[in-house]
């Protein structure tokens, strides 16, 4: 198991970005959440392995209307306990 912090930056705010990593997060079998930033960046941190991580990725790729531009990606210490993936509120 890893847990690794992903900022995406490009088109990713209002285009459903956050559904689809909720989307794609669950049916990976992956924990987490993800947030609108302020900065139009969105951040979403997934915990699973590096295969689960790496197919939530993919979808987000795939998605209509979302155009991916740059993606910061590093290792964060894993949450115990956690057991869901969720959508936060915007960080402003």
């Amino acid at each position: 198991m890893v847990r690794q912090r992903l900022v995406f930056r490009g088109l990713v705010q209002g285009v459903g970005f956050r559904w689809r990593a909720s989307r794609a997060a669950r049916a990976a079998g992956a924990t987490g959440w993800v947030r609108n930033e302020a900065d139009g960046s969105v951040t979403v941190e997934l915990q699973g392995t590096f295969s689960q991580i790496d197919a939530v990725i993919a979808a987000l790729d795939r998605g209509l209307y979302i155009r991916i531009e740059e993606t910061e990606r590093r290792s964060i210490p894993l949450e115990t306990g956690e057991r869901d993936f969720s959508v936060r509120d915007d960080a402003w």
